[in-house]
């Protein structure tokens, strides 16, 4: 699949995304309602929507059909959202611009960030159980909240961001100390994405895991090729600032190793990705595509 038509099929995807999220987004009245739309802002700032993109490509590529994967995909977002969200927070990142736009905490003021951002995360497990009443395969679903709930808790995103956290300001941060940050912060919801997705359309223990190594590598090198932009990227193309991990003390992979050496490791770990991908599934040619331009995007 060439470059146009991987773009083409993106945008077809994203936009099948962005409807779906629309329709799950809580209307913004109520006493209550301030918090509806910072959620919703939040949530309509735009983003790659990979990881529900990843999630559905996963089901469809096991032979999945029906409609028990949308819960999931909406709520994928919604985690990926409040993450961001909380991130951009004084206390964390104190970023005032996110994908061109205000940060959340930024317009509505700190105190309802932090309150959009915890809203997101209980609304994604309210929004996943959903799929409870759309597929009669009951323990699937469960197993596949399960895998969502363990790789956005303690043992995958959040206990990253908490060793991200103090790893900042530290001069001795190890290569080491980065592939275990990177795995939890930012590949373990890539992963739960193409889990998921394998889980939801009843594909074996040995794909499900699998799929499980091949978002790791995705995750880590998408992270790697994420520091590179921060380096060589300008805010016009990003949407945020650049040299925010300067900034805020962080060690990364391009401070450690170099920009080449870096994209090096980004090519090495989409082609394992890659390879693993054609053993384990079919009808591979749009994931794999996927997989490729995340070691050539600018943004």
């Amino acid at each position: 699949m060439d470059n146009q038509q991987l773009n083409k099929e993106l945008g077809i995807r994203k936009e099948e995304v962005e409807k779906l999220l629309m329709s799950y987004l809580p209307s913004v009245d109520g006493r209550q309602k301030t918090v509806f739309d910072a959620v919703n802002y939040s949530v309509c700032a735009g983003g790659k929507r990979l990881r529900p993109i990843l999630m559905m490509e996963s089901f469809r590529m096991f032979g999945g059909t029906g409609t028990v994967i949308e819960p999931f995909a909406v709520a994928i977002e919604m985690i990926h959202t409040y993450s961001l969200v909380h991130d951009d927070l004084p206390a964390m990142d104190n970023d005032e611009f996110r994908r061109g736009k205000k940060t959340t905490h930024a317009k509505y003021g700190e105190t309802m960030g932090i309150l959009a951002g915890d809203a997101l995360l209980n609304f994604a497990f309210e929004t996943a159980m959903k799929a409870f009443d759309r597929l009669d395969d009951l323990a699937a679903v469960a197993k596949a909240l399960r895998v969502l709930a363990q790789k956005a808790g303690m043992y995958g995103m959040l206990g990253g961001q908490v060793v991200d956290v103090e790893a900042e300001g530290r001069c001795d941060v190890t290569e080491d100390d980065l592939r275990f940050i990177h795995t939890l912060k930012t590949a373990a919801m890539i992963e739960s994405s193409l889990m998921i997705g394998a889980i939801l359309a009843g594909a074996s223990d040995e794909a499900i895991e699998n799929m499980e190594q091949i978002g790791r590598n995705v995750g880590i090198a998408f992270q790697i090729q994420d520091d590179i932009l921060d380096v060589t990227g300008t805010l016009e193309t990003l949407g945020k600032p650049i040299l925010s991990d300067e900034r805020n003390g962080k060690t990364t992979y391009v401070k450690i190793k170099g920009v080449e050496a870096s994209s090096q490791e980004v090519r090495r770990l989409s082609d394992e990705a890659i390879d693993l991908l054609e053993k384990t599934a079919a009808h591979t040619d749009f994931m794999a595509a996927l997989i490729r331009q995340l070691t050539v995007r600018n943004s």
